[in-house]
């Protein structure tokens, strides 16, 4: 990761807003993408000299009232919001944040509970360095086939960024593997050197594909939309995702599926050995 998050962030995210975005001429080419500094400076009240200072990261300790001026400039939504706050919090070594607690490998009897009672529904629960802590069955049945759950110690990152079948599995590898890494950056302190020890051996393990989305601007992962599979005994599965951050201190994520369409609900009624509209189509 990078030592200037914050910087990278605000840079990412001024490049990604329009000037029509943000309700101002297009005017000639430009030679940047999105917005001028001197823009979004204006927009949030602030000199140039001194956004150039917070990119740079000559300057970590913005203001709340600097850092919701920007916020509005940048048109962020609201966990992004949240994210910025975060990476301010941590570049200027808050105290509030804690040393890092390693990364759990145990699952609460409540969440084991939950997810019994949510059979056959697909869903998995992963720690915040993607191992998988527990599953459903309804998740297995379709996990094992292709691999996923391999090994003693399963974990989806590692999957995804080392196993051939991964690409063969996802047809929209690499939107999975924006979000992973996303959430490997952002579910977890900068300084958690749990997290910072995976990211190295993945660096190592994967190569480019892993190295350059961790140096990359900031994207922050989505949490819920479509996932599109291959799969070898159900066949082609489009699957409606929910993540859920469980509240504790050391941050894991439930992820949910549901079929976004009758053939998937089908598939994975076969894949489970029930009957046909065991599983509900979402709005159907």
């Amino acid at each position: 990761m990078s030592e200037n998050e914050l910087g990278a962030f605000l840079r990412a995210r001024r490049e990604a807003v329009t000037p029509t975005e943000a309700g101002l001429p297009t005017g000639p080419r430009r030679r940047t993408p999105g917005l001028r500094r001197s823009e979004v400076a204006a927009l949030a009240g602030i000199s140039v000299e001194y956004l150039t200072r917070l990119e740079q990261g000559r300057d970590r300790h913005p203001s709340a009232q600097v850092l919701g001026a920007l916020a509005d400039a940048l048109r962020l939504r609201v966990e992004e919001r949240v994210h910025l706050r975060r990476l301010e919090k941590e570049s200027g070594k808050d105290p509030c944040c804690p040393a890092a607690v390693a990364p759990a490998a145990s699952v609460r009897p409540t969440v084991r509970a939950i997810l019994d009672s949510m059979e056959p529904t697909p869903a998995v629960l992963l720690n915040r360095l993607a191992d998988v802590l527990a599953c459903t069955t309804g998740y297995r049945r379709i996990a094992e086939p292709l691999g996923i759950l391999d090994g003693a110690r399963p974990n989806l990152a590692r999957y995804v960024f080392t196993d051939e079948r991964a690409r063969a599995a996802h047809p929209e590898w690499d939107r999975l593997a924006d979000d992973l890494v996303g959430h490997l950056k952002t579910d977890s302190m900068l300084d958690d050197s749990h997290v910072r020890g995976f990211l190295d051996e993945l660096t190592v393990d994967a190569g480019a594909p892993f190295a350059d989305r961790l140096t990359g601007a900031p994207v922050l992962p989505r949490r819920s939309g479509v996932q599109r599979m291959i799969h070898p005994d159900a066949g082609p599965l489009r699957l409606e995702y929910e993540t859920l951050a469980l509240p504790d201190a050391d941050p894991q994520r439930l992820i949910v599926y549901v079929p976004a369409d009758s053939a998937t609900a089908a598939a994975l009624d076969r894949l489970n050995g029930r009957r046909p509209g065991g599983l509900h189509v979402v709005n159907g």
